[in-house]
């Protein structure tokens, strides 16, 4: 009896864990993007890859349940970014990746043809506020090479955990994160 008390225990005690390991994450993230946002006036630019796509529905799949929740974890992780824009693709998958952060910050997404990068760095450079951009794992470098950041920029195919934060300054300057759901 005692053991199966102590394994209820450890695991409470696991699960606590985890939860504040989350919440520090989250906490972490968001002090270091409000010294960002407070420490330059030039536009910050998050880029981030669309969410985890369900594996049926052709050319153009909504998000599976794990793309909902980290399309979520965004959301809260960029809830006091001071976002003014959204840019998406015509693609369900990167509008459905940045609908909860526009709905957090009252905006509706702009959508930008996935192909037409100059479109979207043209955008991007008359940007007066923070804004989210949800690409695609072959866009995301181009645009971030066309925004002036010489590191070379590769995405795994199922890596859908980063953030680009780029302050689009001279010179721009880019910071990589990575956020767990």
């Amino acid at each position: 009896m005692l053991a199966a008390e102590e394994l209820r225990s450890l695991s409470t005690l696991r699960d606590y864990t985890h939860d504040v390991e989350m919440k520090q994450v989250v906490l972490i993230s968001s002090v270091f993007l409000s010294v960002l946002l407070t420490a330059y006036a030039a536009p910050i630019v998050f880029i981030v890859r669309h969410a985890e796509k369900a594996a049926t529905g052709g050319n153009d799949p909504d998000l599976s349940v794990a793309g909902q929740k980290r399309a979520e974890t965004l959301a809260r992780i960029l809830k006091d970014s001071q976002i003014t824009t959204v840019f998406v693709t015509e693609f369900k998958r990167t509008q459905e990746t940045a609908a909860p952060v526009a709905k957090e910050a009252r905006l509706d997404a702009i959508v930008v043809p996935a192909n037409d990068v100059a479109a979207m760095v043209a955008k991007v450079r008359a940007l007066s506020g923070n804004a989210l951009v949800v690409g695609h794992g072959n866009t995301i470098p181009e645009l971030i090479q066309a925004l002036g950041i010489a590191t070379p920029i590769a995405i795994p195919e199922d890596d859908y955990s980063e953030i680009f934060v780029v302050l689009v300054h001279d010179p721009p300057q880019l910071f990589r994160l990575h956020y767990p759901f």
